[in-house]
């Protein structure tokens, strides 16, 4: 099931895509997905990062892979729907782009004893851009934090797919385009730590609950990982897409 949440002049509402690939409202009418504005499909309690969760991406950036996986934290109001434009922070210099696979957590996880059992917390997946100011990130001292919790810097969406419809979550291509070009074309199965390793691993360090959500970490491709490097300006466009999880399209503007 594909479920996503709509703009109406009364508030946000959740909502279905049906098997006719139509916005399925609650009163039982169906519209087309260009009539409706989508908002984010959930509104996380917490949002999980994985860094360096691609050997590719760790290459490209002259890093090793992780023996562990490398966790930080995006701040909830960060988030924003698959089509909302993304906004340049004021200082901004290197805007950079990573889409990830979201697991969305469906139950309360703490000290989970195996990662066998991990799956069945797992009520579904999302679409997620970690967008990154890689000035703030890599060359203004500190954590990773401050260049990944910008406004904006979160799309989600366009729907939560549920984990019925997912057999092997290590098995679902993703990519993203700038201005129309491929730049980053993967699959999960090229993840160093899988999905259900993720959420036994987290659940040991902080406590997971329904609606949370874990960014799993992106492949190569991305702007810093470019010959030369190649950042976001305002006026270009991403394109980020996963198997079954639809696709964001948003457009990059300045800070007032």
């Amino acid at each position: 099931m594909r479920l996503l949440r709509i703009h109406t002049p009364d508030g946000l509402r959740d909502a279905v895509l049906n098997d006719e690939g139509k916005v399925q409202l609650p009163d039982g009418d169906a519209v087309d997905l260009s009539e409706v504005r989508l908002a984010a499909p959930l509104d996380p309690g917490k949002i999980v990062c994985v860094g360096l969760n691609y050997a590719d991406h760790a290459a490209e950036g002259g890093q090793e892979a992780p023996a562990e996986p490398i966790l930080f934290l995006k701040a909830p109001d960060t988030v924003v729907g698959p089509y909302d434009d993304i906004v340049i922070p004021r200082g901004g210099e290197k805007t950079d782009w990573e889409v990830e696979l979201g697991v969305v957590i469906g139950r309360t996880a703490a000290y989970l004893s195996s990662r066998e059992e991990a799956l069945d917390y797992v009520a579904g997946y999302v679409l997620v851009n970690d967008v990154s100011e890689r000035h703030f990130q890599l060359e203004r001292g500190g954590q990773w934090d401050k260049g990944k919790n910008a406004a904006t810097f979160c799309p989600l969406g366009p729907w939560i797919l549920t984990a019925d419809e997912v057999p092997d979550p290590q098995k679902l291509k993703l990519g993203l385009d700038v201005n129309g070009e491929a730049l980053q074309d993967s699959s999960t199965a090229e993840m160093i730590f899988g999905v259900a390793h993720l959420v036994h691993y987290i659940s040991q360090f902080m406590t997971l609950y329904p609606g949370d959500v874990i960014s799993t970490g992106t492949p190569a491709g991305v702007g810093a990982g470019q010959k030369p490097p190649r950042y976001l300006r305002a006026g270009d466009v991403l394109r980020v897409w996963a198997d079954g999880l639809g696709e964001q399209r948003n457009k990059l503007i300045a800070s007032s």
